[in-house]
């Protein structure tokens, strides 16, 4: 069977990507397109690799929350020219943010990520297993378990509430799809089912995995890339003892970090390439209509003053990060996935920021600070002196700042101001347009997006309340 005519076939299926996979019991237009006898079900190892070596629908997420979070600001012409979602979602309006357009790719992308993880589950279940084939098999079945927990997790970054131990039970999470049957009608699962379904899968993801990940397919998970995510979950749920173990985890099996002063330009529009020596598994910020996205390059688009102002005169990253532009303000540069689009995946230096983090939470000053000074030389020019701190709560507010500097618009802020804004943090968003001042508070509803209407129209799941 040809790739070409596999993917034609299994399109077939997801003419109105992640929609298809909302419907309720009865039978649907859509659902009635599905050809009998023409449709080829992947049933090879073969078929199930390409299936999810398919970059056209893997490696991508949102960029709705690096919009709504506090790393940017649009000029008010640009921002004026928007459409409907990245207009509204900017300023954080209430109601449909869409303006009642359906087919949103922040919403059914990652459940077409979804429903290929669960093609591939479902047909390696078929498959005699035997020792020609099991460390294949076992790779396969790993990474469709992790993109299906990466696409939930990002899932939940936007449609979900931030996690909290008391009221998961009962917050809503999101539809969690488990098989390729579109037929079967989709319900929201609470928060607390959500995030445990995430971390199940991870666990059977980094169970299975290889240790060590294909250098020239960062786009294929690994074991490391297992531990990280699992990392960057336990992080997001503030669960700091969890996410310490498996940053540990993770880099106790990669910790590579790149010397800015060795091997980046810091006069090059794309300082970085694809196969650069931090990245674990490579995603980026999809386009689509994201008219916003497309302008973090330009002038339209700036850096938040604040944040650029944070980067000392030493700070390789102030350059390598970002560029001066004619008007005098700065704009972003190409990301860790050596292209225009923001990097989205997973990196050493995330996980080591994680691990930092959760160490000065612990008290352990001294580890805290030995895990950021290990990043901080590597970005600084040959003037680096260590950071200090006389506690692990001054060790806490430093790594804070630094892992805002490090990860800006890599699409983590968002879930930060969330967590940070549970932990008492008490940051307030701020936008001036044409003269009017919009308002983000802290753990304010607003910080959970909408559903697109048209999923509330064909599968009657519950919308977020936005009053």
């Amino acid at each position: 069977m040809g790739r070409n005519l596999f993917f034609q076939r299994i399109a077939i299926l997801l003419l109105l990507p992640g929609m298809g996979m909302l419907f309720s019991c009865s039978k649907s237009s859509f659902l009635d397109k599905k050809p009998n006898t023409d449709f080829i079900i992947p049933t090879t190892l073969p078929d199930f690799q390409a299936l999810l070596d398919n970059d056209a629908v893997f490696g991508r997420t949102s960029a709705l929350g690096e919009l709504s979070a506090d790393n940017l600001y649009l000029r008010d012409t640009f921002w004026q020219g928007l459409d409907a979602k990245e207009h509204n979602a900017y300023i954080w309006a209430p109601g449909d943010i869409y303006g009642g357009q359906g087919q949103q790719d922040d919403w059914d992308l990652p459940y077409e990520q979804v429903f290929y993880a669960n093609v591939v589950l479902d047909g390696l279940a078929k498959v005699k297993v035997d020792s020609s084939n099991v460390q294949d098999w076992n790779a396969l079945k790993g990474a469709a378990l992790f993109t299906r927990a990466y696409a939930f997790y990002n899932l939940a970054q936007i449609f979900a509430p931030v996690y909290d131990n008391v009221s998961a039970p009962t917050d809503l999470g999101i539809p969690l799809r488990l098989s390729p049957d579109v037929n079967t009608p989709s319900v929201r699962a609470s928060l607390k089912q959500t995030y445990s379904q995430v971390l199940e899968d991870l666990r059977g993801a980094d169970n299975l995995l290889p240790s060590t990940f294909p250098f020239a397919n960062r786009n294929r998970p690994s074991k490391p890339a297992a531990f990280a995510m699992q990392a960057r979950v336990y992080l997001s749920m503030r669960a700091y003892d969890s996410a310490k173990i498996y940053a540990d985890s993770c880099l106790q099996l990669y910790s590579t970090l790149i010397d800015y002063n060795n091997t980046l330009s810091t006069s090059s529009n794309l300082p970085f390439t694809i196969l650069n020596l931090e990245t674990i598994y490579q995603s980026s910020f999809f386009t689509g209509s994201n008219q916003s996205l497309a302008a973090f390059l330009y002038p339209k688009c700036v850096v938040d003053s604040v944040l650029y102002a944070s980067y000392a005169p030493a700070d390789l990253r102030s350059q390598i990060f970002y560029r001066i532009n004619s008007a005098g303000v700065p704009n972003i540069k190409g990301s860790y996935n050596g292209s225009i689009y923001p990097f989205s995946g997973l990196a050493t230096d995330e996980v080591y920021l994680v691990r930092a983090e959760c160490q000065a939470r612990a008290g352990d000053k001294t580890g805290a600070l030995s895990d950021l000074n290990t990043l901080l030389v590597k970005r600084w020019n040959g003037s680096f002196t260590p950071v200090t701190a006389t506690t692990a709560t001054e060790a806490l507010d430093t790594i804070l700042v630094e892992r805002r500097k490090e990860l800006a618009f890599r699409g983590l802020r968002w879930t930060d101001l969330r967590r940070l804004n549970k932990e008492g943090a008490n940051i307030t968003l701020t936008r001036l347009l044409f003269g009017q001042t919009y308002q983000l508070p802290p753990n304010s509803p607003y910080y959970v997006l909408p559903i697109p209407p048209d999923v509330i129209a064909l599968s009657g799941i519950q919308q977020n309340q936005r009053p």
